[in-house]
C-alpha cells in the first residue's frame, strides 16, 4: 500500500470513519490516480466506502433495506432511455457509462441511475471497485 494514498484517504474520512464516493474521487483527482486505485487502497485499509453517487450503497443498514437511496424513476425521457440503451454492454450499464451519460445530457448522475432502475437495467463495474 502506498502511504501517500493512505494518508490522503485518512484526510478525507467522514465522521463515521468511512470514505464517501465523492471524497474517493477527490483523492483520485488530487493524486492523479485511477479511482480504482483509491478504492482498492481503502479496501486494503479496511475502510468502507459510503454514499455512492449513484445512490446504490452506503446510506444505511443493508439488513434494514436502507442501504440505497436510488428509486426507479416514474418516467424516463426517450432521449435518456436511448442514451442508456446505447451505453449498455452485455445488457448491463457500467458506473462509468452513467457518469458519461449524465455529463453528456447535463443531468445528475442519480437521475441516470434512477432511469436505469426503472428500465430494470443492472448497474455494474463501480469505478472504485465496490461492485
Amino acid at each position: 500500500m502506498e502511504e501517500r494514498i493512505a494518508t490522503a484517504i485518512r484526510q478525507h474520512l467522514d465522521q463515521e470513519g468511512k470514505l464517501r464516493c465523492a471524497a474517493a474521487f477527490r483523492v483520485a483527482k488530487e493524486l492523479d490516480l485511477p479511482p480504482l486505485t483509491v478504492g482498492q487502497t481503502a479496501n486494503e485499509m479496511e475502510i468502507k466506502l459510503s454514499h455512492c453517487q449513484l445512490g446504490l450503497f452506503g446510506y444505511g443498514p443493508k439488513a434494514e433495506g436502507r442501504h440505497k437511496i436510488v428509486r426507479p424513476a416514474d418516467e424516463v425521457a426517450p432521449g435518456l432511455a436511448q442514451a442508456i440503451h446505447d451505453g449498455l454492454s452485455e445488457g448491463k450499464l457500467s458506473c462509468r457509462a452513467i457518469w458519461e451519460i449524465a455529463a453528456a445530457l447535463h443531468i445528475p448522475k442519480m437521475e441516470v441511475s434512477a432511469a436505469a432502475e426503472a428500465l430494470e437495467i443492472k448497474i455494474v463495474h463501480c469505478q472504485l471497485g465496490a461492485f
